[in-house]
């Protein structure tokens, strides 16, 4: 069974990249994120026609997040309990959609868009480390409820966890920039204390690894990336790793995403 993440930035512009992707790969569940649209405008026969059921959580023309399986689709659940919201300025805080769940194949897994803290000092990163900080409250009582649990927390986290995660660390550093701030990344620390493992770095090592290139000053063709995209396995889920990707070619040509696909690959287990 492979588990892939993908932020595809805009799903009905990369409509016909992604199913070929699928077809491609072979994955059996994809957690998308970014997918930029409303339910009534989400191309559900894309992934009809190939054999996936799709959930999808959408709102408005941003954020935007959906979960694509061909071994079965059960319990949807849109948000974790007491997500956060954002509100701005005076202006009432609405939710946004960036999380859903699923349970594939007795796996529960969870397409994550993890708020983007803009700057250290926006706020928008009190609203980043109260996100985290609450799923990962429910993550630790999903596991101490049951320790055998199949949980893969997956997508976009807005976090590069270790220096050999970003091409310049000292430029980062002495910007200023997020991404690599310790309360960010002491945010991801805590759900590797929960009992969550990167499932994919020990196959796919760096320094130089990355998921993500920015679109702006030719950062894909100069290397300059930085790895943001994580599968998070539980206990169980770890022990069913047996492989792992960053599929960077998918990052190539004309109509890429800034992101590439990380795809997991499981053993037959319960």
């Amino acid at each position: 069974m492979k588990i892939a993440t993908w932020n595809v930035n805009s799903l009905r512009a990369r409509a016909d990249r992604v199913e070929g992707w699928l077809l491609r790969s072979g994955v059996d569940v994809l957690a998308i994120q970014e997918t930029k649209c409303r339910d009534e405008n989400f191309p559900w026969e894309l992934f009809e026609r190939n054999g996936y059921e799709v959930a999808h959580f959408g709102l408005n023309q941003w954020n935007g997040v959906a979960i694509a399986s061909r071994v079965g689709l059960e319990d949807v659940e849109r948000t974790f309990p007491d997500q956060p919201v954002f509100g701005k300025g005076g202006i009432e805080a609405e939710q946004e959609a960036r999380a859903i769940g699923a349970t594939c194949n007795g796996v529960r897994v969870w397409s994550l868009y993890v708020p983007n803290g803009r700057a250290l000092d926006d706020e928008h990163m009190p609203y980043k480390l109260e996100w985290l900080a609450t799923l990962n409250k429910h993550a630790s009582e999903w596991l101490a409820q049951d320790p055998k649990a199949q949980i893969a927390l997956v997508g976009d986290w807005n976090i590069a966890p270790l220096d050999e995660d970003v091409w310049d660390i000292e430029m980062f550093r002495t910007e200023g920039f997020t991404h690599v701030s310790e309360p960010e990344r002491e945010a991801f620390r805590a759900f590797e204390r929960s009992g969550f493992t990167d499932a994919a770095r020990a196959y796919t090592p760096g320094p130089g690894v990355y998921t993500y290139w920015d679109y702006k000053q030719l950062r894909f063709p100069k290397k300059e990336g930085m790895r943001i995209d994580f599968i998070l396995a539980s206990p169980a889920l770890e022990a069913r790793v047996v492989g792992a990707h960053i599929d960077r070619e998918e990052r190539k040509g004309k109509g890429a995403s800034d992101h590439a696909p990380v795809v997991v690959e499981l053993a037959d287990g319960a």
